[in-house]
Order: structure tokens, then sequence, then C-alpha cells
């Protein structure tokens, strides 16, 4: 799986770079692998701008994610993913801002309540936002499960693209 997103993510950066479609991203379970596996491909720095790493609720309050957001929907939701990917596309200036929550495979003590293996992610391509939700509870660690998503992140970007 690992080497297949990989080249999913070369092509991804490769189309972005042709489009001149700039990305950027904000990240909490996925710890920053998304913006890793961007950066891998050559001449990713002509289209990427930057990311967050926000793993607390309150580095995301201080990238721009509202509080009130994440209060009324909590962390782990589509409304604090959209959140996200606006923040840091606005931060950044990006053309493509993905914002991704969620948790694996341990309880949250900082968000009790959380749904083990429940992961939401959003892409928002200037004021137009598209989230999604998915399970990794399938995954055998927590890498595997970072890359599952990363997969499906790919996998959509690529499908609003064309």
């Amino acid at each position: 799986m690992e080497n297949n997103c990989r080249e999913k993510y070369k092509i991804l950066t490769e189309t972005l770079i042709k489009k001149g479609v700039s990305v950027t991203t904000m990240e909490s379970c996925t710890g920053g692998v998304i913006a890793a596996l961007i950066t891998d491909a050559e001449g990713a720095s002509a289209i990427f701008k930057g990311a967050y790493i926000t793993y607390s609720n309150e580095a995301k309050r201080m990238c721009g994610v509202p509080g009130s957001v994440i209060e009324e929907y909590g962390v782990y939701s589509e409304e604090t993913a959209k959140a996200m990917a606006i923040a840091a596309g606005k931060a950044f200036d990006a053309d493509i801002g993905i914002g991704v929550t969620g948790t694996f495979a341990d309880p949250d003590p900082a968000n009790p309540g959380s749904t083990l293996g429940e992961v939401f992610y959003a892409i928002c391509i200037k004021d137009s936002c598209i989230a999604f939700k998915m399970q990794t509870e399938s995954a055998a660690d927590r890498h595997e499960a970072r890359m599952m998503v990363a997969d499906k992140v790919a996998d959509a970007i690529m499908k609003i693209l064309g």
C-alpha cells in the first residue's frame, strides 16, 4: 500500500505543478504524512505553500480554527476538518487547503467520546469545501492508518482536479 500511495502523490504533485495549483495542509492524526508525501516529489516547492501539524485542540485554535466549531461539533467532525482546511488555505494563500482530524486506535483522553478508527478530512478549493468520513480500524498500526487516510485524500484531490 505504501509504495502505491507514494506513487499516487508523485503523480498528484506533478499534476498540481502542471496546473499551477498550490496546496497546503493542516493535519492532526496524520501527523504531517500528507505534507511529506507531497514534498517527496521533485519540484514540489513550486506548489506546496507550507503546512501545520495541529495535534492538540489548542494548536488548531492557534492556527485559525474557531474554538466555537470545536466546541459545537467536536474536534473529530466534518465541520472541524473543513475549518482546518479553510484556515490553512487562508494562512498560506493556497488554492487547495486540506484538513484532517480523527482518532486511530487509542482513546483520546483530551477528547472523550471519540470513535476509534474514525477520521474526517476535508478538501477546500477557494470557497468550496468537501468533507469526507472514513474508518481506519482495519489498520495494523498508526503508520498504516495514516497511509490509508493519505491514500483516500490523494484519490479525492485527483477526482476533484479531473
